[in-house]
């Protein structure tokens, strides 16, 4: 998982985050599997293009791109985010590494610049075939019940709801892809 703060695990136990949780609801599915945690705080679409190379390893299976929230607390321009999402599939796709894209979504006050962001997601999912998670917090975004003290990072049960979520997506991506050699 190449992500932010949300991958990594943000005040939580290393046990706690979204690699680990996700990992442990694709063997409740059957589908035994390593989820690297490739996810740090604050990172931007800017700052996961600058990684990508160096953080996803040439022999991933799936690489899950769960970037952009950062870019929506700094009001990034979606163009600029859909131009930095757009060269990490591609860098993904030149080393013959499928993706998912994992959206993000502004909150509705944000006006236009919600709608332009939010569109972004799926654009280059679209754009690259990737397999799209609409809104990785799903479910669990402004619910206090999900969130640490900050009201922004999602706590142990967030995420463990994430990672339920999340996991028949990846799962059905997982197996729809040819067996590896």
């Amino acid at each position: 998982m190449l992500g932010d703060s949300l991958t990594a695990g943000y005040g939580l136990r290393a046990s706690q985050a979204l690699p680990v949780r996700l990992c442990e609801q694709l063997g409740v599915l059957g589908l035994p599997a390593s989820v690297t945690n490739a996810g740090v705080s604050g990172d931007t679409t800017a700052d996961g293009l600058r990684r990508v190379d160096r953080d996803v390893p040439g022999d991933t299976e799936l690489c899950i791109v769960a970037l952009g929230a950062n870019d929506l607390m700094q009001m990034v321009a979606p163009d600029r985010v859909r131009s930095n999402l757009d060269a990490i599939l591609s860098r993904l796709k030149a080393r013959s590494i499928p993706a998912m894209v994992c959206g993000m979504r502004a909150p509705p006050w944000f006006g236009y610049y919600a709608m332009s962001f939010d569109g972004v997601f799926r654009d280059v999912a679209d754009r690259h075939g990737a397999a799209l998670d609409p809104f990785l917090l799903e479910g669990i975004a402004m619910n206090p019940a999900y969130a640490l003290a900050d009201r922004i990072h999602p706590n142990a049960e967030g995420v463990a709801f994430m990672a339920r979520r999340l996991a028949p997506r990846v799962a059905d991506v997982l197996r729809r892809q040819p067996a590896s050699a």
